[in-house]
């Protein structure tokens, strides 16, 4: 698992801000990235649990993306994790 702090807009299309008096458009809002690669007979139990904790019913709640993996190699030793 890996989670990175990111910055991106979807339809919340960013907010206004002012700065010194001026005012801007920030169009990229911070946002949480989790990849997570599990076995495939998991993918629906940890689906259920990202959505069961996330989900607040608002714009900007997210999204998941769940992709095949086809191959996972430890470059220190060469070993195939897959």
């Amino acid at each position: 698992m890996t989670i990175t702090e990111v910055k991106g807009f979807g339809r919340q299309k960013g907010h206004k801000e002012v700065y010194r008096g001026a005012e801007y458009i920030v169009e990229f809002v911070p946002k949480v990235k989790v990849d997570i690669v599990i076995a495939d007979a998991l993918t629906q139990r940890a689906v259920d649990t990202i959505i069961r904790t996330a989900k607040i019913g608002t714009i900007g709640d997210g999204k998941i993306f769940i992709t095949s993996i086809s191959d996972a190699i430890r470059i220190r030793t060469g070993e195939t994790a897959i």
